[in-house]
């Protein structure tokens, strides 16, 4: 199951709106089948760690991270599949939360006569689905918000400089985090002041998340990265009385589309169900101090990855990473629960989720 779950990390961020999925075939304590979910709409890891297998499946032992489908989609019914490669036992870590599913996988299976043993490293394997199953319980991506500061909580100096808070290695990292994301998010200011890229940028290639950047009043530059590069799409979320003359002219680019929200003022809840209405199951958060706080005062985020470089910048006009109302009390904070910490290079990477989730 160790291995199946490896299958289905490798793939994390690429099958959208399908969870990543890993299935190994064992028979007589050898393996002779295994395989990923490589994209929606392909073969599920099940039947291609079957296909592998072939004859010899009959009688042999499944590993699969989540409960085969049970519903014909994109492709046929998985449990189908099983049961008609002969396999003896299925071993699945944790069940499908989705309604096509949840539980119809596994009846089906042992309705035939497979054996089925639930729960094996069911907790590694509900980490790796946490925004799957975000995903299918509110229609909305699992946020993550990044943020890279100095030791002292600063991104940027009083001028807006921020190049580099931290070193090439906490660099690498992020398009490593960007590669699993099906969408980077940030606000207009963001591209005012830097003209980001918003690629992902690894040594091996890697996915290119969809750029969505928050724009009431469609301020974006025709002749910013975003709209000049086609290597992803980029939407512009902007609200309802946003000038109609401006839309038509950024729509010019082929892969630009214009989200106009029904407000004027953007609501981020409202933004989260339109992405998740679109398919976007995972959303990065890498907005500046504005745009992290309307996050934060949303409450809308399940995890932050925080990057802390070992230098102090100082200055009471030196930016930090979350903006918006002076709090008055405590109380009023954001609670988190530090979930790891890691060195990358001479930073530390911190993971933390929020406390009511625990």
């Amino acid at each position: 199951m160790e291995m199946a779950l490896k299958l289905a990390r490798n793939v994390a961020g690429q099958t959208s709106p399908n969870p990543p999925v890993g299935a190994v075939v064992i028979k007589d304590g050898r393996i002779i089948g295994m395989g990923a979910h490589l994209q929606a709409g392909e073969r599920h890891a099940e039947r291609v760690a079957l296909d592998m297998a072939g004859e010899k499946a009959r009688g042999a032992d499944l590993y699969v991270t989540l409960e085969p489908c049970s519903h014909t989609g994109r492709t046929s019914p998985c449990a189908d599949a099983v049961i008609e490669a002969g396999v003896q036992r299925v071993y699945v870590a944790v069940s499908d939360p989705n309604p096509l599913v949840a539980g119809r996988g596994v009846e089906r299976l042992r309705a035939a006569g497979v054996e089925v043993v639930e729960g094996l490293c069911a907790d590694q394997a509900r980490k790796l689905y946490e925004p799957f199953f975000h995903f299918i319980r509110t229609k909305t991506p699992h946020v993550t918000m990044k943020t890279a500061m100095t030791m002292d909580g600063k991104i940027a100096t009083v001028t807006g400089d921020s190049k580099w808070v931290t070193s090439e290695q906490a660099r690498l990292d992020v398009h490593l985090l960007r590669h699993t994301q099906d969408a980077i998010l940030v606000g207009v200011q963001t591209l005012l002041h830097d003209d980001p890229l918003l690629t992902t940028r690894l040594p091996q290639g890697g996915q290119h998340p969809i750029r969505v950047i928050l724009d009431t009043w469609l301020r974006t530059p025709v002749d910013s990265q975003v709209i000049q590069n086609t290597q992803a799409p980029t939407w512009i979320v902007c609200g309802n009385e946003a000038d109609l003359a401006r839309e038509q002219l950024l729509l010019s680019r082929p892969h630009v589309e214009i989200l106009r929200m029904p407000t004027t003022q953007l609501d981020i809840q409202d933004i989260l169900l339109e992405l998740g209405i679109r398919g976007v199951m995972t959303l990065l958060v890498e907005g500046g101090a504005a745009v992290n706080a309307s996050f934060v005062k949303a409450r809308a985020i399940q995890q932050v990855v925080c990057y802390v470089a070992p230098k102090m910048l100082g200055g009471k006009g030196s930016h930090t990473p979350v903006g918006g109302a002076d709090p008055v009390l405590m109380g009023e904070a954001f609670p988190l629960v530090f979930e790891s910490v890691e060195m990358i290079g001479p930073d530390i990477k911190i993971i933390a989720i929020p406390k009511e989730r625990e």
